[in-house]
Formats: C-alpha cells, sequence, structure tokens
C-alpha cells in the first residue's frame, strides 16, 4: 500500500501544476485573501468586558477582544479541505449515487460549476456569502463560519478537478464506477486527493500572504473582492462553454512526461491495474517459470475484446465453453520481434495437441495504437502462420485481468478451469511442452500423445540487446546532441565521443513523439548493438539505407503501415555499429534484436 500511495501522491502533485488546472490558479490565489469582516464604525473603540450568566449561576467574564491581533485566516485550509473531500467522495461514490438516483452523468460538473457562480456571487454580494456560511455558523468551533464560503468553494474545485488526470484517476474512476471500492483504492483516492492539494495550498497561502502584507489588498479590499468575483463567475462560464480548452492547447503539455514516468511505469501499472477485481490476485501466488504444475487460482475471464479472429463467424470464445480441455493463453503482438520468434512454438504445440484436447488462444493486446487496427493484426496473422483464435485486446482489460506486463507470456490453464503454470518472455519451450503433455495426460489418462514436438530451451536474451523503443518517455541508451525535443522537428547530431554499446543517437532532421520518431531532411541513426540480427518496426513510403560497421549492406523499401523490417542477419551473435540513412517522413517506432 504504500507504493500505491506514493504512486496517487506523486501523480496528485504532478495534476495539480498541469495546464489544464492554470484557468483556476487566479481563483485558488484570490480565494486565499481575507473572508468577509463586518464593517467597523471609524472611531469605534474595542468592546467592553462583559459578563456571562450560564445555567449553573457562575459569573464568568470574558476578555476583551485584542483589536492589534486579527483572527488568523484559514481560507486556504478550508479551501483545501473542501476540495479533498468533494474529490475523494464523489470520485468514489459519484457514479452509483448518480446511478441510483437515474441523474445525468455530467450532474457532478453542474453543480462545480453552480458552487463557482455562488461563491463569486458571495464575493460581489456580502448577503449571498453570508447566506453561504449560514450552514456553518452552528458548528461549535472558532471562525468556522468565516471560511464557509471558502470550503464551499473547494467543494466545488474538487468536482471540477475529474477531467484533468490521467491512470491514476482512471484506476480510481473505473473502481468507483464498478462499486469495487477496498482499502487499496480509498488510500489511493486520497493520496491523489492530497497530492493534488499540496500545490494549490501553497498557491492559495501565498495569496493570503499577499493580501496581509501589500497595502492596495488591505485598502482596495472591496474593489479587489468584486474583481475576484467577476473573474470565477467568468471562470464558470468558460469551463461550461470550453473556452478554457483554447488555453490549455497553446501551451505545452509540461507535464506528460513525469506523468508517464509516474503513472504509466511498469510497477504503477501492476499497482494500478490490480485494483478493480480480486479474483485475479491469486496469480500472485505463482512464480513465472516454476518447472512444476502449481494452482494460480481460477483463470480470469477474457474482457474488453473488440473483436475475434479465426473463429467461426468471428464468434466470441470464454472459458466455461471450454471445460474439460487444456486451454494455452499466449499474449503477444504482431510487431514485437520476440512474440514472432515464440510463434513457431506456440503454432507447433497447437497442431500436435489440438485433436489431444489442447485449445490456444492468442490474446493480442497492443503496443503501438497502429497494432489495435483488425486489418492489420489480421494480415499479419496470416503472414505468421496463425490460425487458432486470437482476441484482439485492444483495451488490454484482458492483459490486465491476468495481471500482465510482458510481450510474450503464456498461462497454461487446466480443464478445470486453474491457471496451473505461466512463462514470461522467450525461451523455456521444452518445460512448457511437457507440462502441456501433463495436464493433457491428468484431462485425460487414456489420452494417446504424439512424440514431443523437439522445442529447445533458447536462452536468447542473453547479453544480447533489449528491445529498443523510439519514443520521447520508453527510449533508453539515447547519446545524442541535443536532447530529445518532444513533438517539434529539431536538428540533431551524433556524440563527439561515438555511440557505444547498446546506445543510439540522432543526426539531422528529426521529430520525436510519444509513440514514433519521424525522419526529417539528412536524417540518419547510429546504434551498437549485440545480437545475431537487428529489426525496425517502420511505416510510409521511401527507403533505409542500411550501413554496418561503416560499409552499406542494403536499402529497404518501406511501404504502407507499420511492419517489422529485417535490417541485419548473422549465423553467430556479434557486436555491430549499425547506421541507418532515411528517407524524409518515414516513421520509426522500435528496435528489436535476435
Amino acid at each position: 500500500m504504500i507504493t500505491l500511495v506514493l504512486i496517487g501522491l506523486l501523480g496528485g502533485l504532478i495534476t495539480a501544476v498541469s495546464p489544464c488546472i492554470l484557468p483556476v490558479l487566479p481563483v485558488v490565489f484570490l480565494a486565499g485573501g481575507p473572508g468577509v469582516e463586518p464593517p467597523k464604525p471609524s472611531g469605534s473603540s474595542p468592546p467592553e468586558p462583559y459578563e456571562v450568566q450560564p445555567a449553573g449561576g457562575v459569573r464568568l467574564e470574558a476578555p476583551p477582544q485584542d483589536a492589534s491581533r486579527p483572527a488568523r485566516n484559514r481560507r486556504p485550509y478550508a479551501v483545501v479541505a473542501g476540495l479533498v473531500l468533494s474529490f475523494s467522495f464523489f470520485t468514489l461514490l459519484g457514479v452509483t449515487i448518480i446511478s441510483a438516483l437515474g441523474l445525468p452523468q455530467d450532474i457532478l460538473r453542474y453543480i462545480g460549476l453552480s458552487l463557482l457562480i455562488l461563491i463569486g456571487l458571495g464575493l460581489i454580494f456580502p448577503v449571498v456569502e453570508r447566506l453561504l456560511e449560514k450552514p456553518f455558523a452552528r458548528i461549535p468551533q472558532r471562525q468556522v463560519n468565516k471560511e464557509g464560503s471558502a470550503f464551499v468553494l473547494g467543494l466545488g474545485l474538487g468536482l471540477l478537478y475529474v477531467p484533468c488526470a490521467g491512470p491514476v484517476l482512471a484506476a480510481i474512476t473505473v473502481a468507483g464506477a464498478r462499486g469495487e471500492i477496498n482499502a487499496d483504492i480509498v488510500a489511493l483516492t486520497v493520496s491523489f486527493a492530497v497530492g493534488t492539494a499540496i500545490p494549490l495550498l501553497v498557491f492559495a497561502l501565498a495569496g493570503r500572504r499577499v493580501a496581509e502584507r501589500v497595502a492596495a489588498f488591505r485598502t482596495r479590499a472591496r474593489k479587489l473582492r468584486i474583481a475576484a468575483g467577476v473573474l470565477m463567475i467568468g471562470l464558470a462560464f468558460a469551463l461550461a462553454f470550453d473556452v478554457t480548452t483554447a488555453l490549455q492547447k497553446a501551451l505545452p503539455d509540461y507535464t506528460a512526461a513525469a506523468q508517464q514516468k509516474v503513472e504509466d511505469n511498469d510497477t504503477a501499472r501492476q499497482k494500478l491495474s490490480g485494483l478493480y477485481d480480486d479474483s485475479n490476485k491469486d496469480l500472485a501466488r505463482c512464480e513465472d517459470g516454476v518447472d512444476e504444475l502449481r494452482s494460480c487460482g481460477a483463470a480470469p475471464q477474457f474482457a474488453g475484446i473488440t473483436k475475434w479472429l479465426n473463429t467461426p463467424d468471428g464468434r466470441p470464445m470464454d472459458l466455461a465453453s471450454l471445460r474439460g480441455r487444456v486451454v494455452l493463453v499466449d499474449f503477444w503482438t504482431y510487431s514485437c520481434i520476440n512474440c514472432q520468434r515464440s510463434l513457431p512454438h506456440v503454432e507447433a504445440w497447437d497442431r500436435a495437441y489440438r485433436d489431444k484436447g489442447l485449445t490456444v488462444i492468442g490474446v493480442h493486446s497492443p503496443e503501438f495504437a497502429f497494432e489495435k487496427d483488425a486489418g492489420n493484426v489480421a494480415d499479419q496473422a496470416r503472414k505468421l502462420g496463425v490460425t487458432y483464435p486470437v482476441a484482439l485486446d485492444n483495451k488490454l482489460d484482458t492483459w490486465d485481468n491476468y495481471r500482465n506486463r510482458f510481450w510474450p507470456a503464456k498461462y497454461l490453464i487446466d480443464a478445470q478451469g486453474t491457471v496451473r503454470y505461466f512463462t514470461f518472455g522467450e525461451g523455456r519451450y521444452a518445460q512448457t511442452e511437457n507440462l502441456i503433455r501433463d495436464l493433457l495426460t491428468q484431462a485425460d489418462p487414456a489420452v494417446r500423445l504424439p512424440p514431443a514436438t523437439g522445442q529447445t530451451n533458447d536462452d536468447l536474451a542473453a547479453g544480447r540487446t533489449s528491445e529498443t523503443y523510439l519514443s520521447t518517455s520508453r527510449i533508453r541508451g539515447y547519446a545524442g546532441i541535443p536532447e530529445l525535443v518532444k513533438d517539434r522537428a529539431t536538428v540533431y547530431a551524433y556524440p563527439p565521443a561515438g555511440v557505444r554499446l547498446n546506445q543510439l543517437a540522432l543526426a539531422g532532421t528529426w521529430k520525436a513523439a510519444y509513440e514514433e520518431f519521424t525522419a526529417g531532411p539528412d536524417a540518419r541513426l547510429a546504434l551498437t548493438y549485440r545480437a545475431k540480427n537487428a529489426n525496425l518496426v517502420l511505416a510510409g513510403e521511401g527507403t533505409v539505407t542500411v550501413l554496418v560497421d561503416g560499409r552499406e549492406t542494403t536499402t529497404l523499401k518501406v511501404h504502407g503501415s507499420p511492419t517489422l523490417y529485417r535490417l541485419t542477419d548473422d549465423e553467430t551473435v556479434r557486436e555491430a555499429h549499425l547506421e541507418l540513412r532515411f528517407t524524409p517522413g518515414l516513421q520509426a517506432f522500435a528496435f528489436t534484436f535476435g
């Protein structure tokens, strides 16, 4: 839970300084100023001490108020308290409440906008602010009624925060929508809300400080309150009519990289994906690649499948209908070279054991947007010889149900629907086949199995350069000059010291983005790798000239949608320096090595 709380806290901090929050910052700043103070007649003297006659008959003398020490302004804390409360409560329970009452799905947003308008009116017309604070007047705490309108403002801001987040808020929202609320979800929600509130509290405290220290704020308090009220009402209408979107689009998304690192890394995905449903947590009892069958809990169902390939009339499949058969679920994606090397083994098992009680199901969980296209998947599956059923898991719901984090990954399910074994990555082929045979024999002791297909336990990854994404957030080993510039055509140069093993660098003009790099004039790329072969996913129209250790070896003709192209192919693993020269407009996505 500590890791989950940290993810939520950091995610909230990033959200609170993202461009989508900028329009509300002036409101928060001004909200930290003084609240409504009753006017004091000029020349009036401090009140005299007075006596109170309690029920018990004992006379108590109240001390005179010290006019030189004004009441402490707690409005910034009230704003933040309202924000944390409304965000936490309505994000977790809002969907349930709205559905139960049959209200419109966007009702909470309109409530938040209405509260902003009410607070703005309260700043302009003191009588409105007194009405807003009246419900808090009976609470037996000093000055709490004075911060009532600030608390209501926080409630409104908490409702309007919902669109301004990423995977952490998505996890919270999905859990709330499904009504699957547990201690982890509550901890994530509160930590996210607190993280969101911290920068705003700092900003509100700064507003209070300015209001207390700057003479203009004291001498022109009434005019400034009216200006703040007008600003708040204007903001409400700007949000209602989506005027603020233009401002957000005009600003660079300077928090995107930080958000991806915090909320979209492997640790965060693993923590967040297991929050919605307890049915898959038993998978954590088993370890990757153990050379024996274990009980890893009931196999999670397929979910969020957008299309099925290689089934009669495209009909969907479910595990319940496969009881009595052994099932191999293989997570893959077509542009992944590791998956492509693994597929012949899976296809061999399908051919050998389909009639003996084995059903192979490939779950295609895409890494890139182009891999979500059903036509692309069908075409590549046909080229790769995949004839068993394939489920298109474009939303990664099934991927999350299995707590998966690897391509490829194989899960063995016995005839009773229990996961008995899983292995991640390449290799362990003979081991996996032996366990398939064991499960087939357990399901039908009378079965006569053919000879093993002779798969070997290739440890292909040992000492080999790992998969390298051409992505501004996922790239590793970049050594070029300057640092990568996101979403803008930039001229790069190779480093003077050269490109060492497992490093790459750009030269010429490139436009680097989250998912791909696009070549411009004189675009080149240098890479030093260790493997038998190097491959690159490319798209567009043009050519790529390949130089190995300074010698030109081939020119690739690139045509159409993203496809994996073989750059080099040697008989043994070796270290080589690769340079590629691109036609402008070509897109490069990821290197893989064999």
